[in-house]
Order: structure tokens, then C-alpha cells, then sequence
């Protein structure tokens, strides 16, 4: 049922004193909403040159985080000038890497703590603006990064923290989660906090224009993946401190409307930009669905497909992007019953034609269309293909369910032996084991 037929279904009205309807408070679903997001949130062609404006009113010590390639670009260093033409002493640090190992953020914070800075900038992908998260974060609590995994463990407002992205997938520039790779650990950790959303994200298509194809695709695919599982993940039961109990509180209306439109941005653009990467409507439709994508899941969160890619991720050293997107096609098959409705708007969203399909064949088209938009970018088609073997299946799963932030968003209850099953399956490339399954399950009822 479409989110706008629920809203009043079973509300019950009665005739006041006053000859006005009054609204009986017994009902199966509410409208319930929660967004968190940044004060200021800039779109569009141009924008990045607002970063000096905002920058002014914030500070005038900043640490710039960024990479070494981008720290060599002309634009790059026309963004930082800006800065000192705006009265701010802008200190670069470009010593960040991908997956963002520990040692990096050590050398970001003794930076900053040595400028003194009183204001951090992320500039580039996503790694980039994660080590602008946890630097601000350290750089106003102390202690070591360590102490703030997990959820709500930060405990107050971080440096004003500006962030822009150069690539169209993380969506950290809106979201309160950063990710570090801990070599204490096998995978990587993440700290979720509403404190370390920024201040101010700006999001400008034109930095995008270089993106590779192949990085085009892994962030993409990235993105459309947190769209879907933001869109379909569990919806909790909406009491008054849920917003203080969960950083990733599942699915509600206002995390809804922002999944739907950044399936719809991202499905129409994805292929085009990974094509033809000067294609600026393409690029600015993409860099669009994945902000959307980051708006949703920033407050409603990811499940089981991002769950199995942690323990993927550290053993192959393949992307972050790659790993979530092979994964989605078997978790959506995975969670179809619990999630039959969802799957149906999601194709809808990409544009496809499902009249006069019965609600199996409409879940059945859209996750197909996933699985060939993905095949079409290059994304490989199972774990196997990632570099997984066939001894390493037990582990993946143990490991994925220890990732319980993820775990519990997911619609369908997970437990070890359907894990086993979910990641055999993506092992195998065997989605028609998952589809039959589904077809002879009988349907449990989501989690209120």
C-alpha cells in the first residue's frame, strides 16, 4: 500500500460538543517522520564556490582534509585560496587513503591540533569527508578513535565541520556515520553519532566530472543500494524517545519520500554517467540521487547487504560500492515477503511498467532491474567474483551478524542459519534458490 493511502486508514471520526469532527486516537500506523540532516544543505552546478561564505561565518583556523590527487588539482587549489581571500588560514592535510586506515586520522588530528584549527573541511570522496568527521570529533573531545564506536557514544557537538563531495555514492556529507578501518579489528567500525553530521554540506555535479567509470559505478551503485535498503528497512514501532534510542531509526514517511526520489534520479542516470562522464545532466541527476540516498538512510539506516559487505570488504580489499551492490539483488530476494509493497514502488520509481502484474512478478521485475542496471556498470555478479572462497562462506556470515547496528534494521529476522543461506546464495549466484524459497515461505508479518 503507497505510503499516502496508510496515513489515515484507521483513524475513527467522532462528532465533538462543538458540531466539528474530532480524530479517535486508535489506529494500526501513524505519520511518523524524522529527519537529521545538515543546517545547510547547497545543490547545483557552481556551488562549491559558496564553501568560502560559510567557511567565513564558522572560523578562521581551518584544516582541509582531502587526498593527495585531488590536493593537485587547479580547482582544489582555487577553493583554498578562496578561503584566504575570505580572512581564514586554511592548513591541507592530503595524507588520506581509501577505507581510511587508522594511521590517517592520527596524522589528520596532529595537523589540525598544530594549526590550531577551530574548523574542519572535507573536500573530496568519501573517505575524505569520513576522516573530516572523526577529526572534527577529536579534535573537540580528545581520546582515541576507539572510544566513540558504536552508536550515541559521541558526546556533544564536534568542530563545525563544512564537507563536499567529489564523488556521487557515500552520502556522508548529510549522514552522522563515519567508517575507519581498526587494526585491532577484522573489519571496518563505524562511530554513529547525530553530532557528526555537518554543519554545512555543498554539493556541486562539476567536481564530479573526472570520476572514472569504474569509480562512477562503485559509488553509484553504492548509493542506489542505500536508497533501497533506507526504503525497505524495518519500521519500529514510532514511541516518543525513539529518535534517543536508535542514530538509524528505520523506515518512516520522511526517510520514504527521499529513498523513492533518489531511486528515481539514480535508476535514470547511473548508466549515463558511467557511459559518458561529461554528460552534466547525468552527472547532476546522479550527484542528486545520492544525496537523496544519503538524506534517507542517514536517519532510517542500511541492513543486511551492508552487514555482508563489512566482513567481504576486509578479506578481498575490494570497494565498499562494489561489494553492497552484489549483494543487494540476493538480500532484496532474501526479504521479499517482508517487504513485497516496497520492492513494487522501488520499480516503479525506476520507471518500469508493472501493470497487470501480480505483487510476486512486480518484486520479481524490480529486482531484476536492479541486477541488470548493476550488470550493466560492470558490478560483479557474487562474492565468488569479489575474491570469496568457498571456505571463508561461515565466516562471512558469523562475521556479518555481529554487525548489529545493521543486522537489527533488516525487515526479515536474521538468524545464522538464514544468513548462511543468504550468503551461500550470493556465493553460488544462485538467486532462483532465494526466489523459491520466498515463493514457498509462508508470509510473516513485519515487525510494527
Amino acid at each position: 500500500m503507497p505510503i499516502a493511502d496508510e496515513i489515515w486508514r484507521s483513524f475513527t471520526f467522532l462528532q465533538a460538543p462543538s458540531g466539528r469532527p474530532r480524530i479517535r486516537e486508535e489506529y494500526d500506523v501513524s505519520l511518523f517522520g524524522t529527519l537529521r540532516t545538515p543546517r545547510n544543505l547547497v545543490f547545483g552546478a557552481g556551488q562549491r564556490h559558496a564553501l568560502a561564505g560559510y567557511a567565513a561565518a564558522l572560523g578562521r583556523r581551518a584544516l582541509v582534509i582531502t587526498d593527495a590527487r585531488l590536493a593537485a588539482d587547479p580547482e582544489f587549489t582555487r577553493l583554498v585560496g578562496s578561503l584566504s581571500r575570505a580572512g581564514l588560514e586554511a592548513m591541507v592535510f592530503d595524507g588520506t587513503i581509501a577505507e581510511l586506515p587508522m594511521e590517517c586520522i592520527d596524522e589528520a588530528v596532529e595537523a589540525g591540533r598544530a594549526h590550531g584549527a577551530d574548523l574542519v573541511i572535507g573536500i573530496g570522496g568519501g573517505s575524505c569527508l569520513d576522516a573530516a568527521k572523526i577529526a572534527a570529533l577529536l579534535l573537540a573531545h580528545g581520546g582515541k578513535v576507539s572510544d566513540y564506536y558504536g552508536e550515541f557514544k559521541v558526546p556533544g557537538p564536534v568542530l563545525p565541520l563544512i564537507l563536499m563531495p567529489t564523488t556521487s555514492g557515500t552520502g556522508s556529507e548529510v549522514t552522522p556515520v563515519a567508517v575507519v578501518t581498526d587494526p585491532d579489528r577484522a573489519m571496518k567500525v563505524g562511530i554513529a553519532s547525530p553530532h557528526l553530521i555537518s554543519h554545512t554540506a555543498i554539493c556541486d555535479p562539476e567536481l564530479t566530472r573526472t570520476c572514472p567509470p569504474a569509480l562512477t559505478a562503485m559509488s553509484g551503485a553504492d548509493a542506489l543500494t542505500h536508497a533501497i535498503e533506507a526504503f525497505t528497512t524495518l519500521r519500529r514501532q514510532p514511541t516518543g524517545t525513539i529518535v534517543h534510542e536508535h542514530v538509524f531509526l528505520g523506515k518512516n514517511a520522511l526517510s520514504d519520500h527521499y529513498a523513492l526520489l533518489a531511486i528515481a534520479h539514480i535508476a535514470s542516470s547511473l548508466k549515463r554517467a558511467y557511459d559518458d562522464g561529461n554528460d552534466l545532466e547525468a552527472r547532476e541527476r546522479l550527484m542528486f540521487g545520492a544525496m537523496a540516498a544519503g538524506l534517507a538512510f542517514g536517519t532510517a539506516g542500511t541492513a543486511a547487504a551492508h552487514a555482508v559487505q563489512y566482513p567481504i570488504g576486509a578479506m578481498t580489499h575490494t570497494p565498499h560500492g562494489a561489494g553492497v551492490a552484489v549483494m543487494m539483488p540476493y538480500v532484496m530476494e532474501f526479504n521479499r515477503h517482508h517487504c513485497t509493497t516496497e520492492l513494487a514502488e522501488i520499480g516503479k520509481a525506476m520507471g518500469l511498467d508493472l501493470t497487470d502484474m501480480t505483487a510476486f512478478e512486480q518484486a520479481s521485475a524490480t529486482i531484476d532491474a536492479v541486477d541488470d542496471l548493476f550488470a550493466s556498470i560492470g558490478i560483479p555478479r557474487t562474492i565468488a567474483d569479489l575474491g570469496i572462497t568457498n571456505t571463508q562462506l561461515a565466516l562471512v556470515a558469523e562475521q556479518a551478524m555481529g554487525i548489529a547496528r545493521l543486522i537489527k534494521n533488516n525487515p526479515r529476522p536474521i538468524d545464522i542459519g538464514n544468513m548462511a543461506i543468504l550468503v551461500e546464495s550470493a556465493f553460488s549466484g544462485d538467486r532462483d534458490r532465494l526466489r523459491a524459497e520466498a515463493s514457498g515461505r509462508t508470509i510473516e508479518q513485519r515487525a510494527s
